[in-house]
């Protein structure tokens, strides 16, 4: 499945909750995306997301029902240091 890095940003700081991580793992689920990981910046104002989905269309729609900004949304590859012989 190809995956999609997502940056959003955030007006407050985010605070992620079980409950909150619970509903955007439903609404996901029921959109056929999986949230792999997310990286959070130090004024926890902006996240980077590392998603598999179907398309950008299908993250989209999973943002916008789970009230999320999805600002920028990039299908990437793997590109790994042990992939290259040194």
């Amino acid at each position: 499945m190809p995956r999609f890095m997502i940056e959003r940003n955030f007006a407050e700081q985010l605070e992620v909750t079980s409950d909150s991580a619970a509903t955007v793992k439903q609404i996901n689920d029921e959109e056929g995306v999986e949230w792999l990981f997310s990286f959070l910046s130090a004024d926890k104002k902006k996240t980077y997301c590392l998603y598999e989905a179907p398309n950008a269309e299908a993250i989209r729609a999973a943002a916008r029902r789970a009230n999320l900004p999805a600002d920028v949304i990039i299908e990437v590859s793997d590109l790994r240091p042990e992939m290259f012989s040194y």
